[in-house]
């Protein structure tokens, strides 16, 4: 940060929007902080001496004749292995009652890692939930989402991965959280005994929307330092990004900015690939591996968010209900892992990539087998072993509170194939039946 003694003040304001401010100012730069009558401000745009300051708390009772300081700098965090176990605000101040943290001053929102310096992803991520481990198989330095509907339990979702997964330290972005959001994830991390590896950066819904921009920046920001200052393997945790691009709207909007699709800005893309391609596996062995939480309106997935975050990301984990089970599941039609041929017999057991396929396809002649009875046609006897097994198979394997190590997922797969199918319905090489088949 510049010294107090050296900022620049300015009291004259050329216009004001309800988010933002205008005014002529010199040797301004990009992202640079200021504050605007007492308000932590952003420049958002610089055309000559014409500079555009996004003001975080709103500008509703700012004259024209407020100070603006500018402080030389964009927004910083501190970084040390004292982040650990520590709640944030947008900010990177503390909001649990702890000290301020003391160590090196970093810029966010910087550049990812030149690609020359990536290679590429190799290490299982295993959380516990089937429906990723076995369908969807995370790899370290990999970005996917998962889509969800408003009224899934996401975070609870989040939280489990968090507990679960096998990595070095977890970075929590929270964005738009209510206060029962942010005193679950607080709760669920101390009473597991976890805080000491998590990390994390709460916006919620009492605090101005337009905060939720940093909130990003300041995860990759951490997860930079321990992944690459540490070579350690982390997790980034984003929730929700909708509610990031709602942010995203909002500054575009009071900026007078065009619209583009769906209301969002005509950036969109590049400010979600900003985010997400950080993800990266590192040759000394640390990683940042990313999952977010995108919600959907109404299952809509041709929604700019969702259709722009496809294109960036390396597949989507896609929740629903599962009215036959009961449960929440890893939907196995409309998720996907691009990576996980990387892992899956390398890192895994042998039969992974067979056992999943036999289970998804058998899911879908259940699917099959459910539009015939709809329709009023009869079933065959396989028809009606299908639905049975599909039943199961939701609630043992896809539903999201099931938590269980990989081979045993694999094993969970060969006793409802053995239960429900012959050997030859599953469609599985002979040679991994004749090793694998658990039937009498």
């Amino acid at each position: 940060m510049a010294n107090k003694t050296y900022q620049r003040v300015y009291t004259r304001l050329e216009s004001i929007t309800k988010a933002t401010v205008s005014l002529n100012a010199g040797a301004v730069g990009n992202d640079e902080l200021a504050t605007v009558d007492g308000r932590l401000s952003q420049v958002v745009k610089c055309k000559g001496n014409a500079v555009t300051l996004q003001v975080f708390e709103g500008t509703e009772g700012i004259p024209t004749d407020a100070h603006v300081s500018f402080q030389g700098a964009p927004p910083t965090l501190k970084v040390s292995e004292s982040l650990s176990g520590r709640f944030f605000n947008a900010y990177g101040k503390p909001i649990d009652g702890g000290p301020e943290v003391e160590g090196e001053e970093r810029e966010i929102g910087g550049p990812s890692v030149n690609p020359y310096k990536r290679r590429q992803p190799s290490e299982l991520i295993p959380t516990g939930i089937a429906g990723i481990d076995l369908n969807n198989t995370l790899v370290s330095g990999q970005k996917i989402p998962f889509f969800a509907d408003p009224d899934q339990p996401y975070n609870k979702v989040m939280a489990d991965v968090a507990l679960r997964a096998d990595v070095d330290k977890i970075i929590l972005g929270g964005m738009g959280l209510s206060n029962d959001d942010y005193l679950f994830f607080r709760h669920e991390f101390e009473a597991a005994g976890a805080l000491d590896k998590i990390v994390s950066f709460v916006n919620t819904t009492e605090n101005p929307p337009v905060e939720r921009l940093l909130i990003p920046d300041m995860a990759l920001a951490a997860a930079e330092y321990f992944a690459v200052d540490k070579n350690e393997k982390v997790l980034v945790l984003l929730t929700d990004m909708t509610l990031y691009a709602d942010a995203l709207s909002i500054v575009s909007n009071r900026m007078d900015q065009i619209p583009s699709k769906d209301s969002m800005p005509g950036s969109l893309y590049s400010d979600l690939a900003k985010i997400y391609e950080k993800a990266v596996q590192l040759p000394s062995g640390g990683s940042i591996t990313i999952i977010a939480v995108t919600t959907l309106n109404d299952g809509d997935i041709t929604h700019a968010i969702p259709d722009n975050t496809g294109y960036i990301t390396e597949g989507q984990l896609f929740l629903r209900a599962d009215s036959d089970s009961g449960k929440v599941i890893v939907d196995p039609f409309r998720s996907l892992s691009r990576l996980k041929q990387l892992v899956q017999g390398k890192k895994t057991r042998e039969d992974h990539s067979q056992v999943m396929n036999a289970g998804v396809r058998l899911y879908a002649d259940a699917k099959n087998a459910k539009t015939k009875l709809e329709n009023g046609f009869d079933l065959s006897d396989y028809d009606l072993r299908c639905l049975d097994y599909a039943k199961e198979y939701a609630t043992r394997l896809l539903s999201i509170d099931v938590n269980i190590k990989i081979d045993e997922m694999l094993d969970t797969a060969w006793e409802l194939f053995a239960k429900y199918f012959s050997p030859a319905e599953t469609g599985i090489k002979q040679a991994l039946i004749d090793k694998y088949w658990r039937g009498n």
